[in-house]
């Protein structure tokens, strides 16, 4: 058996430029899982642009057939691994917020997930040429924004949480571009040498707000 992802995904991503089947039977689930394993080990050594749907044919002896029952095209492998090293991603920053306690613990929460979303593209480097896969395809663009929307939220929620007196739109706004900006100055992070990616991250922490707005002017 296999369930159509045609329409919105449980997590709120649109299914566009994701798995047009994902098989919920043992054998057939397997398959699938050694796909995205074998996509996410290919892109790792050759980079998004040069990964090709043949490249799994090849290494795993999957047919044709099979691989675009469940992906009709590149994007939908590429946007398959993005929305599932989003989910890791998203449990970190949840996980790091829940050590606030009060507002004043802000500033040491979003240096500990400026560290932690660092330390996730360490860790697996793959999701480097993931990320850049989803800027350069217009249609992955959704995935990256929804997943920047969905961060900001949990910012936003983990703020009126701890600042209950705060004013609902304008931390709703604060927190957007706070996330915006720890998503690039890390992006940014991980195209440096390890000892100036450090260097960056450090001076970028010491530049992270430490009040939460109580206002929207």
């Amino acid at each position: 058996m296999t369930r159509n992802t045609s329409s919105d995904g449980e997590d709120g991503t649109m299914a566009r430029g994701m798995a047009r089947l994902v098989p919920t039977q043992k054998r057939s689930r397997e398959r699938f899982e050694r796909i995205l394993e074998c996509a996410a080990a290919v892109m790792a050594e050759k980079g998004s642009e040069a990964f090709r749907m043949s490249d799994i044919v090849e290494r795993i002896g999957v047919p044709f057939g099979s691989l675009y029952q469940y992906f009709p095209d590149k994007a939908a492998i590429i946007g398959t691994l993005a929305v599932r090293y989003n989910a890791v991603g998203r449990e970190c920053v949840r996980r790091d917020l829940s050590a606030m306690e009060r507002p004043a613990d802000m500033h040491a929460a979003l240096c500990q997930i400026v560290d932690s979303y660092y330390r996730m593209f360490i860790d697996e480097p793959v999701m480097r040429d993931i990320w850049q896969a989803t800027q350069a395809d217009r249609m992955l663009q959704q995935i990256d924004e929804e997943d920047a929307a969905y961060l900001a939220g949990l910012l936003a929620q983990a703020l009126l949480r701890v600042g209950p007196g705060a004013e609902r739109s304008a931390v709703e706004t604060f927190s957007q571009l706070v996330m915006t900006l720890v998503a690039a100055a890390v992006r940014h992070a991980i195209t440096l040498a390890p000892d100036e990616a450090q260097r960056t991250l450090a001076l970028f922490k010491r530049m992270l707000p430490k009040d939460v707005p109580a206002t929207a002017s």
